[in-house]
């Protein structure tokens, strides 16, 4: 019983108020509860799956949620959120987000066709990849809803994705009973470790095309700019004008060779 009381402390402590919020939700609603908080976790990342997931699996070794209960719950619960990022996405659509990057200084259009077309190729395993994945398994569904993926594959692949990555994290809380908190602490490593990822990719990217862009502009004032090494034709007078005299040297005249009027002896 001490561990008990122990481990439910250890949770209305809190991570800043959510821990607490989401074991009131759960105190109150049981499973279904569980199925809000991540439901507003996809919506909101936020707020953290490493916490309500674990904190699913204590309640249920506790006995005041059913084990199974919970990871339907949990997993309906996923599975509604991505379906309204799904649903967000489709309402930008294809043009919007076209339309948008045409204002961002450092994103081409080629970028985007790119994009699009890995998404074609390998949206699917994104989908469900994707899902194991902090940040990106609520923001992937944005993309699958602009590309307008179709709807069975996506709500099948959410659904196995996701009642995989609930699954470890609720079982993990199960059989860590009091312990259940030391879950965060790995995950939190692999959230930031994502995180530190995403971010250097970022800065490639930019750094990459600001050199780029620096460079284009260079190469086409050197274009415009006239070559220091040609001489410039004499005034007052037709670039082309007495070209039957030039020699072999570029861009020189040779001598004139006119004589001079003949002397009357």
């Amino acid at each position: 019983m001490m561990e008990t009381t122990t481990g439910w402390a250890v949770a209305a402590a809190g991570d800043g108020g959510i821990t607490g919020w989401a074991t009131d939700l759960m105190e109150r609603l049981g499973a279904p509860g569980a199925g809000i908080a991540i439901a507003l976790e996809n919506l909101f990342p936020p707020l953290p799956s490493e916490v309500i997931l674990p904190l699913a699996g204590f309640t249920a070794a506790r006995g005041d949620m059913n084990l199974v209960a919970a990871l339907v719950w949990t997993t309906i619960g996923s599975v509604v959120g991505a379906l309204a990022l799904y649903g967000i996405g489709g309402a930008i659509g294809r043009d919007r987000v076209r339309a948008i990057a045409s204002w961002l200084p450092l994103v081409k259009v080629e970028d985007l066709d790119r994009t699009e077309a890995w998404f074609v190729r390998h949206g699917t395993k994104a989908v469900f990849f994707g899902r194991m994945i902090p940040i990106f398994r609520s923001l992937i569904s944005v993309p699958a809803g602009v590309e307008q993926m179709p709807l069975a594959p996506f709500l099948l692949l959410t659904t196995l994705g996701s009642a995989l990555w609930n699954t470890l994290f609720v079982m993990a809380g199960y059989w860590l009973g009091d312990n259940w908190h030391v879950v965060q602490e790995y995950v939190g490593v692999y959230s930031k470790a994502v995180l530190v990822v995403v971010v250097l990719a970022a800065v490639a990217f930019l750094a990459v095309r600001i050199i780029r862009n620096r460079r284009a502009r260079t190469t086409d004032l050197d274009a415009t700019v006239t070559r220091p090494d040609l001489p410039l034709p004499p005034h007052g007078r037709h670039p082309h004008h007495g070209q039957h005299r030039r020699d072999a040297g570029y861009g020189r005249t040779s001598p004139q060779h006119d004589l001079p009027p003949s002397r009357r002896t």
